[in-house]
């Protein structure tokens, strides 16, 4: 059963929906004072049409398309018809954000002029995030037992630490906020001192809590009731494609932007993970309670954990099995035990019963038959002598077909969906086997503002990353364009290298990625336009940096994932048993998608120039170099460095 969209009388738009949605996207333009672009209403009608069909469509839909719009006045039209509820779900907090705060009220004031309404009657927009992004009242005001914090640390007369600070200005947030949404406070807090104020879904009290009718986490979910379009992420999409019960509204419609993500983050929020750290904290969580049933095995999966080899395991050790055998048993008769207290209202106690839920749950899975049958795949990770132990699903496609997909419509974009100029890759990443599919271009005219450069006179990178010869030419490229430089590493170290050498040799300042909050570091590039920021995966994605500032986009080499990584080793595996090309289904098809969104950097408005550097020559000389190629932006292509420093000097 739907959930009603809004609780005033529902007014009936004309029949003709596409004409509506039209219509206000036709207003949305004019209040803003731009131009008709093709490609956006091309994208608005595609959207149109699946939402009233279940099904599945993809729309590839460049830079500067407008897609927002697109598919927001749809969704609210769809939702005032009394079709049901759409989900939204973004990869990133900056286009939450951008919905909200700008293209929501947009919408909805044009869709209002549209069927002469007022704004007031048509559907609500509703943000929802995962239970941890919003303040815990209850746990801030001594319900619930601090894991880490020093209380004398955080004295509102005198804080002791940097952490201390932070809980203080905490305190002094929570007494003005209206959203306890945590991105909502400015400048944020480390994630420890997060922790002294928020819980997870599972420790939450519900409506048991004593501080129910002031909870943001409640209020959160009870406005996304009542909305017609739902803002969220593909993390919360995932954890409610996993999950035994609902944690999203009931839908009818999905539309997923920045779709590329879609199946990594849907596979972590599948993934287990087992650290010391985490070991310890149920430890304590449970010590608090009274219950130490399970402390013991706990300290003996950490001592096997901490033995194994790095790397990927292809079955359960037997000592790892021993121990999760009786450690479930363990965590079942503490959740007995926990379930009978007479204060199981009480905040500790719902923390332990989570822990050990968690406990048990890790157990299963350990225990369980995906990992023999090869659906799960298990690695250990290694950092300065501390163990941690993962288990991650090998392939999401199913989930996010069943769980996400089936009886509604389902619209998935992105900029860059296509690979080696098709969509089957990504289609199939999804789990989609009957499909519409369209790429509505862009409104920009890359031959005309924009240089590919591929340097073929350079070595190919190694194991140690991107060649001296490479730098220098990089060195040449910045000098050239005098600044303005993002440049987009494969690894932290190769950036640090790169930095260390231009430094000492260009008269420009260079931000690294770890020298500073990241978001300060992107604040500083965008505004200084002779300003370089390098940096690696974190910048190839959500750095949006138009005009002057950013003209000059550098990728130190290809984007392959590495081979003896775990999930990616284990995935090239199930494709050549099925007689498939691994290479080119799982390390190409993931460089192509990361490559093209590197390479969007660049272009962000009609009015940009500029050029975008690979410096890997494999991109021109290897055989799978086109395939990489047609993902890109189509800009005008040059090997000559002499050719690339004179059209960088003229801009």
């Amino acid at each position: 059963m739907l959930i009603s969209p809004t609780n005033s009388p529902r007014l009936t738009l004309p029949s003709d929906l596409a004409t509506t949605a039209e219509k206000a996207l036709a207003l949305a333009i004019q209040s803003l004072g731009g131009a008709h672009r093709a490609g956006q209403a091309t994208m608005l009608s595609d959207v149109v049409t699946q939402l009233q069909t279940p099904g599945v469509s993809f729309i590839q839909a460049g830079t500067g398309t407008g897609k927002t719009l697109a598919y927001l006045i749809p969704a609210l039209a769809y939702a005032h018809q009394g079709d049901g509820c759409t989900i939204i779900s973004t990869a990133t907090l900056a286009l939450q954000r951008q919905i909200m705060r700008n293209d929501a009220p947009l919408a909805r004031a044009a869709l209002a002029n549209a069927v002469d309404l007022p704004a007031a009657e048509l559907p609500e927009v509703a943000l929802l995030k995962g239970w941890h992004h919003y303040l815990c009242w209850q746990k801030l005001t001594g319900g619930y037992a601090q894991d880490e914090l020093d209380l004398e640390a955080s004295d509102a007369d005198a804080p002791t630490s940097s952490l201390g600070e932070e809980i203080v200005r905490l305190r002094a947030w929570a007494d003005t906020t209206t959203s306890g949404d945590r991105d909502d406070l400015n400048p944020g807090v480390s994630d420890r001192a997060w922790r002294q104020v928020s819980l997870t879904r599972h420790e939450c009290l519900g409506k048991r809590c004593p501080m129910v009718d002031e909870c943001f986490a409640m209020a959160a979910r009870e406005n996304a009731a009542r909305a017609g379009v739902v803002v969220t992420n593909h993390t919360l999409i995932g954890l409610h494609a996993h999950a035994q019960t609902p944690i999203l509204p009931d839908f009818s419609a999905l539309i997923v932007d920045e779709a590329h993500e879609v199946p990594e983050r849907v596979s972590a929020a599948a993934t287990v993970q087992v650290s010391a750290a985490q070991l310890t904290r149920w430890q304590r969580i449970l010590t608090r309670a009274g219950e130490d049933e399970c402390n013991e095995h706990l300290d003996a999966l950490g001592d096997v954990i901490g033995q194994l080899p790095a790397g990927r395991l292809k079955e359960l050790p037997g000592a790892l099995a021993d121990v999760a055998t009786v450690l479930q048993g363990d965590a079942t008769t503490t959740l007995t035990a926990l379930r009978k207290e007479a204060d199981s209202n009480q905040g500790p106690t719902q923390q332990a019963i989570a822990a050990a839920t968690d406990i048990r749950e890790v157990c299963q899975r350990l225990l369980g038959e995906n990992i023999a049958a090869g659906h799960d795949v298990m690695w250990v990770e290694r950092h300065d002598d501390r163990a941690s132990l993962h288990v991650a699903p090998l392939r999401v496609a199913g989930v996010i077909a069943s769980q996400l997909c089936v009886d509604r419509a389902v619209v998935f974009t992105s900029a860059t969906l296509q690979v080696g100029g098709s969509i089957h890759p990504f289609a199939t990443s999804v789990g989609a086997r009957e499909y519409r599919s369209i790429d509505v271009g862009s409104p920009f005219h890359y031959r005309e503002q924009g240089i590919l450069y591929i340097p073929t006179h350079v070595p190919p990178p190694d194991r140690d990353g991107v060649s001296e010869e490479a730098i220098d030419v990089l060195a040449e490229l910045v000098a050239a364009s005098g600044g303005g430089a993002l440049g987009l590493f494969s690894s932290h170290r190769s950036a640090e290298r790169a930095a260390a050498k231009l430094r000492l040799i260009i008269d420009r300042d260079i931000l690294v990625q770890g020298e500073g909050q990241l978001s300060e570091l992107v604040d500083r590039f965008r505004a200084e336009e002779d300003t370089c920021l390098f940096g690696t995966l974190s910048l190839w994605q959500g750095v949006d940096a138009p005009g002057r500032t950013c003209r000059l986009v550098v990728i130190d080499r290809i984007p392959f994932p590495r081979p003896d990584e775990p999930l990616i080793q284990a995935r090239s595996e199930a494709v050549a048993r099925a007689g498939g090309n691994a290479f080119m289904q799982v390390s190409a098809t993931a460089a192509g998608l990361l490559l093209a969104q590197g390479a969007g950097r660049l272009i962000r408005r009609s009015d940009d120039r500029g050029m975008v550097a690979i410096l890997d020559p494999r991109l021109a000389t290897a055989r799978y170099g086109a395939f990489l190629r047609q993902g890109l932006p189509d800009f005008w292509p040059t090997k000559d460095l002499n050719v690339a420093l004179g059209a960088l000097s003229r801009l």
